[in-house]
């Protein structure tokens, strides 16, 4: 009966449902869900991840991300660029009357997750960042602060919330490409210092790793030996372009998986990231109808059962 759901889901949002597949969508639409128990790392992993979000890229990002951070807030701060919050319009989710404040603190716990600091700005026009910091925090906009429904604030929960795992907060930090390979490369060179580079590539790349290095715990460097022998033995390529795709499409299927709303996923996406609407609607669509969502629901506790 779930899958039944989630496919009557799909042909409503499309507009090509029959009156009968409208009735029993609606039937048993929950605007929230009431799940039974939060996220657990496998889920994320075998279920919820993007197919080409591959796992192995992440974790060798994710051994360098707290020196990523400190360095970008450093050459932030350096620059006098680094964003100033106030600290009176910090967010106590206790205590908090805002709507969005509210759900992010219960996405956090459903996604395994701890929440970052909250703050609230309305000075700010978008919907929400994350603004670099020792510990980084997330900063809401007027376009999240008010006008919203529940499962708009849900979707944009998920969706941003995915980024600060640890094997995905780099892209948080790096929205360019040729960065987050300088990193991953730095990364792969402090775990093998012979890993052979270009010319070119070897100058930018060196000194982020000579940079990264001394920060990093001899635990962590040994785990990016063994992380590089893995990588090789994989076959020792990756596409980073194709990486941070599939990152920006497990955000979105996480926003979806809190939301329950196609067309509440559909409107966010528009306001966030119109250029690729069409594409990241696309997988959604495919992902509503998968065995990996249908799953991803029961360990959630929030599918439906059969009467």
């Amino acid at each position: 009966i779930d899958r039944r759901w989630c496919m009557s889901h799909a042909l409503v949002y499309l507009d090509a449902a029959t009156d009968e597949e409208r009735k029993f969508f609606a039937q048993y639409h929950d605007p929230l869900i009431k799940p039974k128990s939060s996220l657990q790392r496998e889920g994320w992993n075998r279920l919820l991840f993007h197919p080409e979000q591959e796992v192995l890229v992440g974790e060798i990002l994710a051994v360098v991300v707290s020196a990523v951070l400190l360095g970008r807030v450093s050459a932030l701060r350096r620059d006098k660029a680094l964003p100033k919050l106030d600290p009176t319009r910090k967010q106590n989710p206790a205590e908090s009357t805002l709507q969005a404040v509210r759900c992010f603190s219960w996405a956090a716990a459903l996604l395994g997750m701890q929440s970052p600091a909250l703050y609230a700005d309305p000075q700010y026009t978008g919907t929400v960042e994350m603004v670099p910091g020792i510990p980084p925090a997330s900063r809401f906009g007027k376009q999240a602060l008010s006008g919203r429904s529940a499962p708009e604030l849900a979707f944009l929960a998920g969706h941003h919330l995915s980024g600060y795992r640890e094997e995905t907060f780099t892209r948080q930090l790096f929205s360019s490409i040729p960065d987050l390979e300088d990193i991953f490369l730095a990364a792969l060179s402090i775990g093998n210092p012979g890993l052979p580079l270009a010319g070119q590539v070897k100058a930018r790349v060196v000194p982020i790793a000579k940079a990264i290095e001394p920060i990093l715990e001899p635990a962590a460097v040994d785990r990016l030996r063994g992380q590089f022998l893995r990588f090789v033995e994989e076959g020792g390529r990756t596409n980073l372009q194709r990486w941070a795709n599939a990152v920006d499409k497990t955000a979105s299927r996480a926003g979806l998986l809190l939301a329950n709303d196609l067309r509440a996923a559909h409107t966010m996406i528009a306001l966030e990231d119109p250029s690729h609407l069409e594409e990241r609607m696309d997988d959604l669509l495919e992902f509503t109808t998968s065995e990996r969502y249908g799953r991803l629901r029961r360990q959630l506790g929030v599918h439906i059962e059969s009467n």
